[in-house]
């Protein structure tokens, strides 16, 4: 298994994110668990292109000081929403490692995150998604609480991916 931390950069990780206290408490915990038990730890970087304000060597590009990768973590760069997307070499590396089981951790729950989940299913990955470790905004179609809950307890769950509790993401980490 290993953490896939999708997108958690510095212009967009903050409190405009529904459930942001409690989203970056479980995403930091999470890390914290993953490296103590020896599960490899990936981190995301969206790239928005030259003169965007959101392309490398911006500070909104960025990874969030407080998900902060250690030395030698392995950081994929896309352009598309899906993590897993060929073009990002991601799911090669995966693939190539044997890994079985993602759990997705991250922003935006609507596009990245969704695009990855879904991505994930179809590459026959085991997709975990943990209560309260992705978020979004508001956006003219539904506020930030109805779009968490509209991905997490009804798009994703026995389609996608196994929505799970904390406790039992601490648990997979722990065990597998």
């Amino acid at each position: 298994m290993v953490l896939l931390v999708i997108d958690t950069q510095k212009g967009i990780t903050d409190d405009r994110l529904y459930e942001f206290d409690k989203m970056r408490a479980n995403i930091k915990e999470l890390i914290a668990l993953a490296r103590e038990n020896g599960k490899e730890v990936i981190y995301v970087q969206h790239d928005d292109g030259p003169g965007s304000g959101f392309t490398k060597g911006d500070r909104d590009f960025e990874i969030f000081d407080e998900f902060a990768p250690n030395d030698g973590e392995k950081i994929f760069f896309k352009e598309v929403n899906s993590a897993l997307h060929p073009s990002t070499g991601l799911l090669d590396y995966l693939k190539e490692k044997g890994e079985k089981t993602v759990m997705v951790v991250g922003i935006m729950t609507n596009f990245c995150i969704d695009a990855t989940v879904r991505t994930g299913f179809d590459n026959g990955f085991e997709v975990l998604v943990p209560e309260y470790t992705n978020s979004t905004y508001d956006n003219d179609f539904m506020d930030r609480a109805t779009c968490y809950r509209y991905y997490n307890e009804f798009m994703w769950e026995g389609r996608y991916a196994k929505c799970i509790t904390m406790e039992d993401a601490r648990d997979s980490i722990r065990k597998s």
